[in-house]
């Protein structure tokens, strides 16, 4: 059985500026802003949260299936996905339109500028969840708007259970329609921020957010994570990391290991651990999809971490 994992596919398109921006903006002329930087290093990532999820899942030995909406460019995407042995069943090709993608300046101060645009994301509700078969569990990550709110819609409607993972999507969304997502997912799952951001739209606590699903996942960067259920809430520890590189993706990483722990009914505290350790490599590697392991490697660093056997 497969996880169906809803969401976005780009290109990250990352600049180095070896100056800081400060030293190039007059903030009195900020109204007339004008400026162009030399970015002497850039590099092109494969990343979409769908995709990086996928890869990670991979990975650990799951069956992903990712879906989403592509551009008429997404040729070495696809190139690299079948070189990886990850399914595309359901990527959509959007002739007329180019895959998302997100052009990130970064300056000597780590400052950021960054631009993004979505192109075939916008098209994302071609796709739908019945389409895909033989699916135990789905996944909504960050997509197109309208996308995102159909396909909960479909997986609940199908019965299938599912995560609800806003990220950096979740500004699109009021109250109301966050209290539609939680109601109608199974678990749902958010870094810190999002946490506080849900919370204070849908006027519900996480106890609340808690009592209306399964489980409520908050990861809290280098804190590690809290799991919330009915029971009460299960704190995990972060995995230990030999060199932070590069924090992009860790999220999508971690959310792997959330999914492979909830399709394989591994108990909560072994599914925050597995998750933790997918973030702590892929940390260790810059870009999203750069880090690799083997179910073996994967294990014997689990046991090293949290001084327990990993059961698959």
């Amino acid at each position: 059985m497969s996880a169906l994992i809803c969401g976005s596919f780009a290109y990250d398109n990352i600049m180095v500026f070896q100056d800081r921006f400060k030293n190039h903006i007059l903030p009195d002329k900020i109204h007339i802003l004008n400026v162009s930087f030399l970015v002497p290093e850039l590099r092109r990532e494969f990343g979409g949260c769908a995709g990086n999820i996928a890869y990670n899942l991979n990975l650990l030995g799951g069956q992903p299936l990712p879906m989403g909406a592509v551009g008429s460019d997404f040729a070495p995407y696809a190139q690299w996905m079948d070189k990886c042995g990850v399914l595309r069943t359901h990527v959509s090709v959007i002739d007329d339109a180019f895959t998302a993608q997100a052009f990130i300046t970064t300056d000597l101060d780590d400052n950021q500028i960054t631009a993004f645009h979505p192109g075939a994301m916008n098209h994302a509700t071609v796709n739908k969840v019945a389409d895909a078969k033989d699916v135990s569990i789905g996944l909504i990550s960050p997509d197109g708007r309208d996308a995102m709110l159909q396909h909960a819609e479909q997986f609940a409607d199908l019965g299938v259970p599912f995560v609800f993972d806003p990220g950096q999507g979740l500004p699109m969304f009021d109250g109301n329609d966050l209290k539609h997502f939680i109601e109608l997912a199974t678990w749902v799952t958010v870094n810190d921020y999002e946490s506080e951001l849900m919370q204070e739209r849908t006027g519900w606590s996480a106890q609340d957010i808690a009592a209306h699903v399964e489980a409520l996942v908050v990861t809290l960067g280098s804190e590690g994570s809290m799991i919330h259920t009915k029971d009460g809430a299960l704190t995990i520890p972060t995995a230990s990391v030999a060199d932070v590189v590069d924090p992009t993706g860790c999220g999508d990483a971690y959310r792997a290991g959330l999914l492979y722990g909830l399709m394989n009914n591994l108990a909560w505290e072994v599914t925050g651990r597995i998750a933790s350790l997918c973030g702590a490599i892929k940390i260790e590697s810059a870009g999203t999809q750069n880090h690799t392991f083997t179910r073996e490697s994967f294990a014997a660093r689990y046991a090293k971490t949290f001084s327990e056997t990993l059961v698959w």
